[in-house]
């Protein structure tokens, strides 16, 4: 498979031109990577309406993907996010439906903004007793789509969520599609997933837009995503995918990020699958090995470590504060979790040295402090009109009785204690404490 974005920089780095255009660097190192760092020459193509290198290059990805279109975003999966958002408004428009999604409560923020921006009616679904988990059920959601006044014209989706646990996507793609709605895919920590033995991804489980973040856990830039619009995805919206991005992006992409996206495709067509694969029986391993040892873990994600370290006597904090001293950096930490992702880029004995360091721990006594319980939910005013209101930033317990203006969960994506535009309560106030939230913008 062919390199086309990253051979027309090279070639043009070795053809040592005069650059008179931007970026104001002109290719002369200051960090190193300026020579390959170019804007939208010509020949270079346009990154949202790809016509040449670009679309040579995203055509490579489709066919790895199995996808009927799928597109570069340079700006994460935020982007593709907002994207999808910006065609499901177009494909309520087609079919005569309200702007309407049934989304999972542990959706992230970008998805709450997008939604706010461009006036979407928002149906939380799946709001379940803990703070990063969210399950939807099938009766909650038929229930939806049997009444007209909450009927969605989409159904948005987290899989994985921030601790691995991984929806099976089929049931809720065969009632969307039975029902005439799209479902929404947010897979940004799951791309690697498209190469295990079966396929785990969205795609290959019925899902219609789905973006996946290339950069969380396959070797691309920082930045580097993928919006995939699948097989069974209305024809119309194929057209409309490069506006949809254009809309809410920069009209400077980062060709460094592109060209990894161009470079990664190669290795996706070769042997990286095999040591995705070969990894993920590592980190099997690994998960067993701690079990064993007494530690508690959860989620069923391949890739990814998430620890309950309490039931070992430690917060989630505690443990990666001690990890960080051995030199060990873990991805996100709260009191009650501890999330450590692998890729295969991590060496056997980078997970040994892990392994070895878990195990060397002293047991303690168990923690038995829990969450407090999640708050019912008190919508006072819509999403929209929260964010989109003056607001103050106030001390949290000072907010007690206020409506929430903008998002603040512990980490994304997550449920949040409470969704812009709900009246804060005490028990919302009370996770705010747990979580060690201080401030919150309250609409004035």
């Amino acid at each position: 498979m062919n390199t086309p974005i990253c051979d027309f920089v090279r070639a043009y780095r070795e053809s040592e031109s005069l650059r008179l255009h931007m970026p104001g660097h002109k290719g002369r190192p200051l960090l190193g990577s300026e020579p390959l760092d170019i804007t939208e020459i010509p020949g270079a193509d346009v990154l949202y309406h790809a016509r040449g290198v670009i679309r040579e290059s995203e055509e490579n990805a489709a066919s790895l993907f199995g996808s009927a279109r799928t597109l570069y975003s340079a700006e994460g999966s935020s982007l593709c996010i907002r994207s999808m958002l910006q065609l499901t408004l177009l494909y309520a428009k087609l079919r005569g439906l309200p702007p309407r999604i049934a989304a999972g409560r542990n959706a992230h923020r970008v998805f709450l903004e997008g939604a706010a921006l461009l006036d979407l009616e928002l149906r939380w679904i799946g709001c379940g007793p803990s703070l990063l988990s969210c399950i939807p059920t099938m009766e909650e959601l038929e229930a939806l789509f049997a009444d007209p006044e909450k009927s969605p014209a989409a159904v948005y989706l987290t899989s994985p969520d921030y601790l691995g646990n991984c929806l099976d996507l089929a049931p809720y793609a065969a009632l969307c599609h039975r029902h005439g709605a799209l479902l929404l895919v947010d897979n940004a920590h799951g791309a690697y997933l498209k190469f295990l033995s079966p396929s785990r991804h969205p795609l290959d489980q019925g899902a219609d837009l789905c973006c996946d973040s290339a950069h969380k856990t396959l070797p691309v830039l920082t930045g580097g995503a993928w919006l995939h619009l699948s097989r069974s995805c209305p024809k119309e919206l194929l057209p409309m995918a490069e506006q949809a991005l254009a809309l809410f992006a920069s009209t400077s992409p980062s060709y460094l990020i592109l060209q990894s996206l161009d470079a990664v495709n190669p290795l996706l067509a070769r042997d990286y699958p095999r040591r995705i694969r070969e990894t993920a029986q590592k980190v099997d391993a690994l998960k067993d090995t701690l079990r064993a040892g007494g530690w508690t873990l959860t989620g069923q994600e391949p890739l990814k470590l998430c620890l309950l370290p309490k039931a070992f006597g430690y917060t989630g904090e505690d443990l990666a504060a001690l990890l960080q001293e051995a030199g060990i950096v873990a991805e996100f930490a709260d009191p009650d979790h501890l999330v450590l992702m692998f890729t295969p880029e991590n060496t056997e004995a980078e997970i040994e040295r892990l392994q070895s360091f878990l195990l060397s721990l002293p047991r303690l006594n168990a923690i038995q402090e829990t969450p407090p319980s999640l708050p019912e939910p008190h919508p006072v005013l819509s999403p929209r009109e929260a964010l989109l209101s003056p607001f103050e930033t106030l001390p949290a317990e000072r907010c007690l009785g206020r409506i929430l203006a903008t998002p603040c969960v512990g980490c994304p994506p997550a449920v949040p204690i409470a969704v812009c535009g709900e009246r804060l309560s005490t028990a919302a106030l009370a996770l705010f404490r747990y979580y060690g939230i201080e401030e919150l913008d309250v609409v004035r």
